[in-house]
C-alpha cells in the first residue's frame, strides 16, 4: 500500500511539474512526422496480465507499427525528435500515465513483450511477474546502452535472447526478493544520476 501511495504521489507531482516539457515533446513529435503522439505496445504486467504501455512515439508511424521488437543502433525508422527522446530516455516519461492507471510502478522489473516473456524459465516468470513492472529498475540502469551493444552483434536478437535477457532476469529476480522502499529510492536516484549524464 505504501509503495502504491508513493507511486501515485510522485507520478501526480511529476506530471504537473513536467507538463510544459511533456506538452513540448508532444508538439515536437507532431511537427516532426505525421502520426499519433503516443506509441502503444502490448507488454506483460503483474500476474501475467497484458496491458498497453505508453511511450512517446520515436519512429515513423507505419514502420513502428510493424517493427521488430528490439531496436538496434541507428535504426533508420527513428525520427529526428525520436533520436533525442531515446537518447535522453524522455520517451519513457509517458509511462507516468501507466503508473497512475496502476499497470506500472515507478520502480520494478521492466515490462517485456509477450514474445520474450514466453521464453522466461517458469520459476523466474512467476517471480518477476509477481510485482508491478516499473519505469526503471536495476536491469535498465545496467543495460542502459543495450541498443549500442546489440548493434555490434551479427545476430542482435540471438544475443538479446541468449545473453541480455537472462542477465536482466537475474537482476530483476534479485530486486523482487530484496525490494524495499529504501531500495526503490536508491534506484530512482541512480536513474536520475544516469539521465543527467546524457
Amino acid at each position: 500500500m505504501a509503495k502504491r501511495l508513493f507511486d501515485l504521489f510522485v507520478a501526480c507531482c511529476a506530471l504537473l511539474l513536467l507538463s510544459p516539457l511533456l506538452l513540448g515533446i508532444a508538439l515536437a513529435i507532431k511537427l516532426d512526422s505525421p502520426g499519433p503522439v503516443f506509441f502503444r505496445q502490448v507488454r506483460v504486467g503483474r500476474g501475467g496480465r497484458e496491458f498497453r504501455i505508453h511511450k512517446f512515439r520515436t519512429m515513423v508511424v507505419n514502420d513502428e507499427a510493424r517493427s521488430a521488437q528490439i531496436t538496434v543502433g541507428a535504426d533508420p525508422r527513428i525520427t529526428h525528435v525520436g533520436a533525442w527522446l531515446r537518447r535522453t530516455k524522455c520517451d519513457e516519461l509517458a509511462q507516468l500515465i501507466d503508473v497512475l492507471q496502476g499497470t506500472m510502478s515507478l520502480v520494478g522489473p521492466r515490462p517485456e513483450v509477450p514474445r520474450y516473456v514466453a521464453l522466461y524459465p517458469e520459476a523466474l516468470k512467476r517471480q518477476v511477474l509477481a510485482v508491478r513492472p516499473g519505469i526503471t529498475d536495476v536491469a535498465s540502469i545496467e543495460f542502459r546502452d543495450e541498443n549500442t551493444l546489440l548493434a555490434k552483434a551479427t545476430d542482435p536478437e540471438r544475443v538479446y535472447v541468449e545473453t541480455v535477457l537472462p542477465a536482466k532476469l537475474a537482476l530483476q529476480a534479485h530486486y523482487v526478493n530484496h525490494r524495499t522502499m529504501w531500495l526503490d529510492l536508491k534506484l530512482i536516484g541512480r536513474t536520475l544520476a544516469v539521465l543527467q549524464k546524457r
